[in-house]
């Protein structure tokens, strides 16, 4: 059986304030495999780029912390490593593209010395090797005429330009996973789809994993082969594309579902979800969206629910799909129905 290249098991972040402690991230587990893709999709703030930061080795210390479990990649626990130890693996075996690509890039310095510093520092290269990997690269993303661009600085590009410089720098070293922080953000519509077809094209080329934070539904249903919906520092829905999209069984996944404008169903089709995410400084003790869901029953609000695994890629956290929960059955069986329609 394959090894999972990444296991993130029972990770818990909190970050330290002034009005207390924010409990940022609350037991998140999942595992990636070399060459897939997982989406991490959620509202803002509900710690899907907390969990990227972790998986990275980037949480800010001392305000930051992981206060429990284990980030396990290619077998060895990124928690209990060192600064040192977590620096030869950070931009060789792991890299990051962040959301903004103006300010990933240093306005300072040429387009070409932010590229081969990574492989002169990381690889050991010297600078003529690094240049002409650098270009190459440039290439391999679709920037024309490397050896000028390499000479001019971020600002002399578009915002689609620098995402895929950007994205170059992500590559350069050949990691085995890309963590990817809402990178179509920022872009136009025009541009978003052509930097999802490079992700598309360089994953084809290369085998490398990755895993993308958004909150585009769109994004996901073109890039990711699994999906992890997150709720205020929770999973509570695990599964395959068609999974999430075709047969979601968690309020939420429906509720981000049908807030999605879409041009083949009418406008009163469209429904808001109402009122706001719990205050991360005191979590509730139980479902953190028992309070904006329309089919919360009593032990919601008092029990986290337990995890019910449906099939071998799909998992939910939610007391409704519990046995005991039978009044709500008949309303199990429509969203199973209602889910058919996306």
């Amino acid at each position: 059986m394959e090894q999972n290249l990444l296991e993130v098991e029972n990770l818990h972040v909190s970050f330290k304030t002034r009005a207390g402690a924010v409990r940022a991230v609350r037991g998140v587990s999942f595992s990636l495999k070399k060459g897939e893709t997982l989406a991490i999709v959620g509202e803002s703030g509900c710690g899907k780029s907390t969990v990227s930061l972790a998986v990275m080795g980037l949480i800010p210390e001392p305000s930051g912390t992981i206060t429990e479990g284990a980030v396990v990649f290619k077998g060895q626990d990124m928690v209990k490593m060192s600064p040192k130890q977590k620096r030869r693996i950070q931009g060789v075996d792991l890299s990051m593209i962040f959301q903004d690509p103006m300010t990933a890039l240093n306005p300072t310095l040429t387009i070409g010395s932010q590229l081969t510093e990574g492989i002169v520092h990381q690889k050991r290269a010297t600078r003529a090797q690094a240049g002409i990997q650098a270009m190459k690269m440039l290439e391999r993303v679709g920037i024309s005429n490397p050896e000028e661009r390499m000479k001019q600085y971020p600002h002399q590009f578009s915002g689609g330009m620098r995402q895929r410089i950007v994205i170059a720098m992500a590559l350069i070293c050949g990691p085995d996973l890309m963590i990817a922080d809402e990178p179509t953000t920022a872009l136009d519509v025009t541009i978003q789809a052509q930097i999802l077809e490079l992700f598309d094209k360089i994953q084809k080329e290369t085998g490398v994993a990755m895993i993308m934070i958004t909150h585009d539904l769109g994004v996901v249903a073109k890039v990711a082969d699994r999906i992890a919906v997150m709720y205020a520092g929770k999973i509570v829905e695990l599964g395959d594309k068609r999974d999430i999209f075709y047969r979601s069984r968690h309020p939420y996944t429906q509720a981000l579902l049908h807030s999605v404008v879409r041009l083949d169903l009418p406008s009163d089709s469209l429904r808001p979800i109402e009122g706001a995410p719990p205050d991360l400084f005191a979590p509730p003790p139980g479902c953190a969206f028992s309070q904006r869901c329309p089919f919360a029953m009593e032990v919601c609000e008092h029990v986290q629910p337990p995890a019910t695994t449906l099939d071998a890629h799909h998992a939910v956290d939610c007391w409704l799909l519990d046995k005991r929960a039978d009044q709500n059955r008949q309303w199990v069986k429509n969203l199973s129905n209602q889910g058919e329609s996306f």
